[in-house]
């Protein structure tokens, strides 16, 4: 198993479309990107850390290809968003590829290139080495199964999904 990590805005909404792919194990919602070891989440989401708010994807390559996480990523957020994802404004919901090896960087840079080069604009995704990844507190651990009703409401009142 491998592990990729992924930063697209709030953790909660991207966090469900991974589980639906075969050879997708856990999936974590944290921080990364920052210096500050174990940052609260308070604290990431004023500003105050350096950390994004990021997901760790466990992943059998024999079953998914990174590739593939990357086409997932690129599905579910708004990629030519540089303030943030929908109402989620500030550098912790900007988005952010964590690559832990030298192909999955060429995976990432070839994915957002050929996207630029598909919609004519720029994709403002940061493609930057994996330094650590801290858990997010366990309330944010799979939202979406535990607070099914506020998880639907966040998704509308977000702008990511239709009401």
């Amino acid at each position: 198993m491998k592990k990729a990590y992924f930063a697209g805005g709030c953790f909660w909404c991207i966090t469900p479309i991974f589980h639906l792919y075969d050879g997708v194990g856990e999936v974590l919602s944290g921080y990364s990107g920052g210096d500050e070891e174990d940052p609260r989440y308070e604290d990431v989401k004023a500003q105050r850390t350096g950390h994004r708010e990021t997901i760790s994807v466990e992943y059998d390559p024999e079953q998914v290809s990174y590739e593939l996480l990357m086409d997932i990523y690129l599905a579910n957020v708004d990629p030519f968003d540089e303030g943030g994802q929908f109402i989620d404004r500030g550098f912790s919901y900007t988005l952010a590829v964590y690559y832990t090896d030298e192909e999955e960087k060429a995976a990432a840079e070839a994915k957002i290139k050929a996207l630029e080069e598909e919609s004519g604009r720029k994709v403002p995704i940061a493609v930057e080495p994996f330094k650590s990844f801290w858990k997010a507190e366990e309330y944010h651990q799979d939202y979406y199964l535990k607070n099914p009703e506020a998880f639907e409401r966040e998704l509308i009142e977000s702008g990511r999904k239709k009401g």
